[in-house]
């Protein structure tokens, strides 16, 4: 069974490959606004992450990988995404400023992470987890971009969900908002139980994540009304 869940990664790297595809084509057609931008970006990483899991799975544990594993997954994690929905919500210059001050924490704790030695002695073949960082520190960074990914993806959707429900007009964007809402709490879910060695769970969270955020997408596509924010318009 271990088996398989560590082969789930390979089907979540192809749906972010297809889903990737599409907000890029969406993003240039729309003119290249920043928040599609983003999100393109976070569909990007979210299946280099999981790309990463897929060679672990397939071929086992090595340091490199790992590292990037760590960066795209733990450190980027839901960022990207969550940063789209920051551009969507508030102005270019608060976006800007915001998504600035998140990327040099990002880039001094990716930094961080290369030059960490890595404990072997907690070293599995198949499992990855950040435990194995000598410089145990360094994941104290991750709960700030988590947060941060939390309170603007998930809570950026339910506050959209919530404003698109007071009138039936919007129903298929209120639908797409909780779609995206709980597919972007999923991988966070998922990702605690990495901390504990659970790094399976984590492999099926993000598989349904990127499906209901996908579906979220798609729902608020076929939705003919305008949206309540408007360079979405």
């Amino acid at each position: 069974m271990l088996a398989f869940i560590h082969k789930i990664p390979i089907l979540t790297t192809l749906l972010s490959v297809g889903f990737f595809t599409i907000l890029y084509k969406h993003w240039d057609s729309k003119g290249r606004p920043p928040y599609l931008f983003w999100w393109t970006l976070g569909v990007l990483t979210y299946g280099l992450g999981t790309l990463t899991e897929s060679i672990v799975g397939l071929f086992g544990w090595c340091a490199p990988i790992f590292k990037a594993w760590y960066i795209l997954g733990a450190l980027l994690g839901g960022f990207p995404l969550a940063q789209g929905s920051v551009y969507l919500m508030f102005s270019k210059r608060t976006g800007d400023i915001m998504g600035g001050i998140v990327v040099a924490i990002i880039l001094i704790a990716s930094v961080l992470v290369l030059l960490s030695p890595i404990n072997y002695d907690l070293v599995e073949p198949a499992r990855l987890t950040g435990g194995v960082l000598s410089w145990s520190k360094v994941r104290l960074i991750t709960p700030f971009v988590n947060i941060y990914a939390f309170i603007f993806l998930v809570g950026g959707a339910f506050y959209s969900a919530y404003r698109y429900s007071k009138e039936r007009i919007y129903k298929n964007r209120f639908l797409g908002n909780l779609f995206i809402a709980f597919g972007g709490l999923l991988p966070g879910i998922g990702g605690s139980f990495t901390k504990f060695g659970y790094t399976e769970v984590l492999y099926v969270t993000e598989l349904l994540g990127i499906i209901l955020i996908y579906l979220g997408y798609t729902t608020i596509r076929q939705d003919k009304t305008l949206s309540v924010y408007a360079v979405q318009n």
